[in-house]
């Protein structure tokens, strides 16, 4: 009987062994320590690659430009970027698709005791911008303070543009009267007790944009999904499952928390329910909203930021069988 149960046993660790082998491997460069991170843990932890089909690996990229080094020259088969970079792409005839990720997106915040209570009360103010002068929050801010107060934003006010650490830590130091930066870092903000003076989504409702359209997302290369149908719906599929268990584990939350550097409770919340905001629902991107928004930055823009995709190119974003 025992020899029987030690045969069976080395049968299932063959079978296993076979089921895992012939798994195929899917390779992602992001950020190493961007909040997508989050998100892939939670696949690779619950087992939710393997359940699709594929095994994930996971490359950290120091930023993005090395990411899509990696992506472009084939080291990895899918990366993180908005839809506008993939439009971009797209126009200038490089067959990239978008799997929609995030609809976060960021806000002005300014500190607690700041008098400002309306974008032309910064008048005269410094304001720190992560990344650069293309910012796509930025041009929205922008865009909206004209619209709605007739202010010039960037004429009256001294910008500064850094890193999102960088950007961070200047205001905390005191150095800025107003920030835009990523998501996660304004949580860390507001925990801290920034307040948020106008959101990004505010604005874009305003300007008549469709906030729900999903602006960060994965991306695949065309040819890799017709060639690979099953591993990037599989993938899309455990991207999925891990959205609907972080909208709604707190434990699974305990769980990544060592992972957030969430230096107080108040802070980890806030990441947790900035996370969690920023799920899109699970149907097709609009369309028309895409259209409109693509619009709007090409003429905020220009060709520095959209290229030559003035209308949205058809097959930007990624529908299983296409």
């Amino acid at each position: 009987m025992r020899h029987i149960s030690a045969i069976l046993a080395s049968f299932l660790l063959i079978v296993a062994a076979t089921v895992t082998s012939s798994a195929e491997t899917l390779k992602l460069a992001v950020l190493k320590f961007g909040t997508v991170n989050w998100e892939l843990n939670t696949i690779q932890h619950n087992g939710f690659d393997k359940a699709n089909g594929f095994t994930m690996e996971v490359m950290g990229m120091a930023g993005g430009p090395a990411a899509k080094i990696a992506f472009q020259g084939g080291e990895a088969d899918i990366i993180v970027s908005d839809w506008i970079w993939v439009a971009r792409q797209r126009a200038a005839g490089k067959d990239f698709v978008f799997i929609p990720y995030s609809k976060s997106v960021g806000s002005l915040m300014v500190p607690a005791d700041s008098p400002a209570q309306k974008l032309s009360d910064l008048k005269g103010t410094k304001i720190g911008i992560a990344g650069g002068p293309l910012d796509k929050s930025w041009l929205i801010l922008q865009a909206y303070a004209m619209k709605s107060e007739g202010f010039d934003l960037k004429t009256n006010t001294e910008q500064v543009f850094g890193a999102p650490p960088l950007i961070f830590k200047k205001a905390l130091q005191g150095e800025l009267q107003g920030t835009i930066n990523f998501w996660h870092f304004l949580a860390k903000m507001k925990a801290k007790g920034f307040r948020e003076l106008v959101s990004v989504s505010e604005a874009a409702q305003a300007l008549g944009l469709d906030p729900e359209t999903p602006l960060l997302g994965y991306v695949v290369k065309g040819e890799f999904a017709r060639n690979h149908p099953d591993l990037v719906a599989g993938f899309a599929a455990a991207s999925r499952m891990a959205k609907d268990k972080l909208a709604t584990d707190d434990a699974e939350w305990d769980r990544l928390r060592p992972f957030m550097k969430a230096k107080s409770d108040a802070a980890f919340e806030a990441l947790k329910a900035g996370f969690r905001a920023g799920i899109p629902e699970q149907k097709p991107v609009d369309l028309e909203a895409a259209s409109k928004f693509l619009a709007l930055m090409a003429e905020l823009g220009g060709e520095k930021l959209v290229g030559n995709a003035k209308s949205l190119p058809d097959g930007t974003f990624y529908t299983p069988g296409s």
